[in-house]
């Protein structure tokens, strides 16, 4: 009889142990296809002249750009924006794969140059590749161009919250010494042809040609610039190589202008940027940033 009671006491024992352990494998399983479900995904899609970027994570759902608002020449710092400085362009649609992951753009810009544009979403980030080609016998006048990143939303100050256009620039960083600095930064600027917003210029982009709005004295540090979500739980960050400024807009925008330079014919120039929209933990965003664009962490 005690034989036959140990048997079925060790019988029960590991039937005990499998269910536990079927159990916990289950909720293993449940807990991994939970992470798998709040793992953010973004998606793309484009409407007129505006790129959206779509998340369920996001802030108000999605990130509007106007892509591209503008190609630009030279000595635009305090020049009339639209009979001087807006070089006129179409952008066309070649591609949206199924997944609406990969988009595929063409710019072509009054004076020839055509710029194809391969928008790339991946995880938490989105990736931009750009190739300028002048395909004329004449030298291009494009010397930059602006995605203008509508951010208001994101920071939780959007239209639908507040009717100031510029609280959400409490949010919006750009690096100074090395560290992010806040906006307003020190040495705001008021004056200039338009105001308001806030221009930063690197060292090697001459004054004279950036957005005719207040040109803050301060160089930045690197060529990043962002914010933070309105619930404080995510960030927002662009960078572009190379890139003509930093810019805080007046549509509760802010942008990383990328730089074109002028081509001469013939020419082709490859240009990179990231968008990134990251949990709120700006060491591990700055580490990233520097992987993908050390040319910029040289200019510190």
């Amino acid at each position: 009889m005690n034989s036959l009671a140990n048997s079925l006491l060790l019988l029960g024992v590991v039937a005990g142990t499998c269910l536990y352990d079927a159990a916990a494998t289950c909720r293993g399983n449940e807990k991994s296809a939970s992470q798998t479900q709040a793992k953010p995904r973004l998606t793309l899609s484009r409407e007129k002249n505006m790129l959206y970027i779509h998340g369920d994570h996001i802030p108000g759902g999605k990130i509007p750009i106007n892509y591209l608002e503008a190609y630009c020449r030279a000595n635009s710092t305090d020049a009339d924006w639209g009979k001087h400085t807006v070089v006129k362009h179409e952008t066309q649609t070649l591609s949206l794969n199924k997944d609406q992951t990969v988009l595929k753009l063409k710019c072509t810009v009054a004076d020839g140059v055509t710029v194809q544009h391969t928008i790339t979403a991946q995880g938490d980030e989105i990736d931009f590749q750009l190739v300028a080609h002048n395909p004329t016998d004449r030298r291009s006048e494009v010397h930059w161009a602006q995605p203008c990143i509508r951010v208001g939303e994101f920071a939780g100050l959007g239209a639908s919250t507040t009717d100031d256009k510029y609280a959400y620039i409490k949010k919006s960083f750009v690096f100074l010494d090395g560290k992010p600095a806040f906006m307003p930064t020190r040495n705001w600027a008021t004056k200039a042809r338009y105001v308001p917003g806030q221009v930063w210029c690197p060292q090697n982009v001459p004054r004279t040609d950036v957005n005719p709005r207040p040109l803050n004295s301060e160089v930045p540090s690197n060529g990043l610039i962002g914010c933070y979500s309105g619930d404080g739980e995510w960030i927002f960050a662009t960078a572009f190589e190379p890139y003509q400024e930093l810019f805080q807009g007046v549509i509760r925008c802010l942008h990383a202008d990328f730089r074109l330079g002028g081509l001469q014919p013939g020419e082709k120039k490859t240009i990179r940027g990231k968008i990134y929209i990251v949990p709120a933990d700006m060491e591990a965003l700055v580490k990233r940033y520097e992987r993908d664009f050390p040319e910029q962490v040289k200019q510190k």
